[in-house]
């Protein structure tokens, strides 16, 4: 079986396929269509053959071309915690320049600098995050465990808080 396919090139369009199978003399054509199409997985209910050919591969084929990137889930609990993580960060820095500012910028004030932010990174709750975590799996733990909901299986952490938040 000799001859040729000519095709659209690989796009997104899942439902959309357009080509043609030229045989070995030029007068034979014939038009291919998404009917033509057989899908990944596909099994075949009646005994016999089909001529295949394979025309996209890798990264060309439809279900990897409309696939889309999945998305960080992350709890509303951490947000609001990475957000005033960030405000008291930024309040720790303006408050050692003022200090600085303060003090006049005398002598090596760069050193003095780097020593007020040091001594005011107890600012930033640090423990509260780590306790945050272990309180998560635990919850998620002990939701797993508990005999009064049986079956139940809290697959990520941030069931517990979003559960606390309904």
């Amino acid at each position: 079986m000799g001859g040729w396919v000519v095709a659209l090139p690989p796009s997104q369009e899942i439902y959309d396929f357009k080509g043609y199978y030229q045989g070995p003399d030029d007068a034979e054509r014939e038009p291919l269509s998404l009917e033509n199409a057989l899908w990944q997985n596909t099994v075949l209910a009646s005994p016999g053959f089909v001529y295949g050919l394979v025309l996209y591969t890798g990264s060309e084929t439809r279900s990897n071309m409309s696939a889309k990137k999945p998305r960080s889930k992350v709890g509303s609990l951490d947000l609001e915690i990475n957000y005033l993580a960030k405000i008291l960060f930024v309040m720790m820095l303006l408050l050692s320049l003022l200090i600085i500012v303060m003090d006049g910028f005398l002598g090596s004030w760069y050193y003095k600098y780097c020593r007020c932010v040091l001594l005011l990174c107890s600012i930033i709750p640090i423990s509260m995050r780590i306790n945050l975590d272990f309180a998560k799996v635990y919850y998620s733990v002990k939701i797993n465990t508990d005999r009064s909901i049986d079956g139940t299986l809290a697959r990520n952490s941030t069931i517990p808080e979003e559960l606390g938040r309904i």
